[in-house]
């Protein structure tokens, strides 16, 4: 699973995930992409099963990247306790994504392949996804 090796704080606020992405919307190293068409959050089991299936489907003939890393803890307190007594402890880790960001990028792929990587994709992950190429 992903996460990070240290941080500097243990938890933090979940803020809010408007707008949309400024920085990484082209594709840097691969001839395809998967890119997000609405804002969300993505957990580091999601990435972990997307790039387990995609790894599955392209049988060691292609290389992927992903362009995200969960650094936002989730913290939830156990069911059934009463109010108060502080924050409950980190659940799983995240990444806040925003509309128009490139996940992952492929390469060394044929468009039929690529396709179907689409559709594994939209089935795993919880928002909307279009494919990009160049």
């Amino acid at each position: 699973m992903l996460q990070p090796k240290k941080s500097k704080y243990r938890k933090s606020f979940r803020g809010k995930i408007s707008g949309k992405e400024m920085k990484v919307l082209e594709l840097a190293f691969g001839n395809f992409g998967i890119k997000v068409l609405k804002s969300g959050r993505i957990s580091s089991q999601q990435l972990e099963t997307l790039r387990k299936s995609i790894l599955k489907k392209i049988k060691g003939r292609g290389k992927i990247w992903l362009r995200v890393f969960p650094y936002l803890p989730i913290t939830a307190k156990p069911a059934e306790v009463r109010m108060g007594k502080g924050k409950g402890s980190v659940k799983y880790w995240c990444f806040p994504v925003n509309a128009g960001r490139v996940l992952i990028e492929l390469q060394g792929i044929s468009t039929s392949l690529s396709k179907e990587i689409l559709k594994i994709s939209s089935d795993i992950l919880p928002f909307p996804v279009r494919l990009i190429h160049l």
